[in-house]
């Protein structure tokens, strides 16, 4: 995925370049002042402080009467020092006007440029909101090539997300609006992990009317919620409170095992991988038996009739039916080349596949 996201000190040097032509005219406008005064000591034989109020009443335009009279010499020099402050003057309002627009249309044109990106996508990932549990989902999904595009009302959450490396809506992601900028009519799963219960809610209830073969998984603070997020559409839902209790259990307990588990998941620095795969009509694994799969470097540990519903350990004789998942395990440039065929199963929707 491209990296949207730019370096922490991009916008405060854009910022110090854009104010320098700023300061210069400034100081123009004050060396014009200085200079003037001293032409009227010259000149005119004038004090400083005469000399100086003179020139910056004419700078300015401001139309008072001369402090003292006027001979050639200083008509001259005052009409010279009128059209040079025209110049300066006005040179420094359109200048600080020019940078004005250049920010306001530069954020713009970013913001279209970020639109014209996510139009672009198909089959990414959506993930509401990226506080501590929606940062290390997003993480995860780009760690697994996957990309991605963050909703989240706050700013400064965008602005981590974005130099992140993410494409972002700002916006909340319970409306129909928000969702469609982030392409969830195009999308092939969406994470719903807001720290409020019920936006997930809210954002399952209206992700799944635009989009009823999206894969949702809904983030649930109390375990009582997960319920609700499946009512509401999501196809799982997790505590990540709960989850974490039982991984601290299940670590003290067999360690050896959830480390397996781990490596084959992420397919960190291992060989293998364990994956659920789809069995597609016509694909590479329909109409096979489990022991054909077996001996080309598959193994099968269930098939998954629902969700929670599974036949573990199937034996060698079952023959696999379309449409049917199945948790493997093998290769993973195995799997890979399975998987070209039937595809990955874990992200689609299980209402799509029935």
């Amino acid at each position: 995925m491209r990296l949207l996201g730019r370096p922490k000190g991009a916008a405060p040097a854009r910022r110090a370049l854009a104010s320098r032509p700023v300061l210069g005219w400034l100081l123009a406008v004050v060396a014009l002042a200085l200079i003037g005064a001293l032409g009227y000591m010259v000149l005119e034989g004038w004090t400083f402080l005469d000399g100086l109020y003179m020139a910056v009443t004419t700078m300015t335009t401001v139309g008072f009467r001369e402090v003292h009279e006027l001979d050639l010499a200083g008509r001259v020099w005052t009409m010279l020092m009128a059209l040079s402050a025209i110049g300066v003057i006005f040179g420094t309002v359109g200048v600080v006007a020019e940078n004005v627009i250049t920010d306001v249309a530069s954020g713009r044109r970013k913001a279209k440029r970020m639109s014209r990106m996510i139009d672009g996508l198909r089959g990414h990932w959506v993930v509401c909101g990226y506080g501590r549990v929606g940062s290390m989902v997003a993480s995860d999904l780009l760690a697994d090539g996957h990309q991605v595009v963050v909703i989240d009302v706050r700013e400064d959450s965008l602005q981590r997300a974005e130099a992140a490396g993410y494409l972002v809506v700002h916006g909340d992601g319970a409306t129909e609006e928000v969702l469609r900028q982030a392409g969830v009519e195009r999308a092939r799963g969406l994470v719903a992990a807001i720290d409020s219960d019920a936006q997930n809610v809210y954002v399952t209830l209206t992700a799944r009317s635009l989009n009823p073969g999206l894969f949702i998984v809904g983030r649930a603070g109390a375990e009582t919620v997960i319920s609700k997020l499946i009512q509401a559409g999501a196809d799982r839902a997790v505590s990540p409170y709960t989850m974490a209790g039982r991984r601290i259990v299940n670590l003290a307990l067999r360690p050896g095992v959830i480390e397996f588990i781990d490596a084959a998941l992420t397919r960190a620095e291992v060989a293998f991988s364990m994956e659920e795969v789809a069995a597609e009509p016509g694909g590479r694994l329909a109409g096979r038996t489990i022991g054909e799969l077996r001996a080309e470097g598959i193994l099968t540990l269930a098939v998954l009739h629902a969700p929670g519903e599974y036949e573990p350990t199937p034996p060698d004789g079952r023959l696999v039916q379309p449409g049917e998942h199945l948790i493997v395990s093998g290769a993973t440039e195995v799997l890979d080349q399975f998987a070209a065929g039937d595809g990955f199963a874990g992200s689609r929707s299980w209402q799509a596949q029935a």
